[in-house]
């Protein structure tokens, strides 16, 4: 038979049903008991499986949450894995060419064009954008 849950088995089932039918609370604790070992169990089995394959341990990663975008962010060859790391890429990227000093005549050559200004961001500003994604990544979950 073929349960929706992986580790539930016969035994699961039949606790289950034997709760169903009495409403005690004796019946309930031992659902409740068979159900955490069963799952211990199944876990424990799988996990030692997955351990003594080599690269086995690759399919666990399926099991844990998915990193945040701002892992993927490389800055001078090194990734930025912490809040300030990621705010001192993103700092001298950008807002460090609005202190540039620049020769504005060559522009004189493409024509008369509408200005668009740089507006810098704060680091409060960034802060509070990056808890707002990371709020929107965890509720799309």
């Amino acid at each position: 038979m073929k349960y929706s849950k992986q580790w539930w088995n016969k035994e699961c089932s039949q606790t289950l049903n034997k709760y169903r039918m009495s409403r005690s609370l004796r019946d309930w604790k031992s659902f409740k008991k068979l159900v955490k070992t069963t799952k211990r169990t199944f876990f424990d089995i799988n996990v030692q499986e997955i351990a003594n394959k080599s690269q086995g341990s690759w399919k666990l990663m399926s099991w844990v949450n998915k990193l945040p975008v701002i892992e993927a962010i490389k800055y001078d060859n090194q990734l930025c894995l912490t809040f300030n790391s990621l705010w001192n890429a993103l700092y001298s990227t950008f807002n460090i060419m609005f202190y540039w000093h620049i020769n504005i005549e060559i522009l004189d050559e493409i024509g008369n064009k509408l200005k668009a200004l740089w507006i810098p961001f704060f680091k409060k500003e960034f802060k509070c954008a990056m808890q707002l994604q990371q709020l929107i990544n965890v509720r799309s979950r």
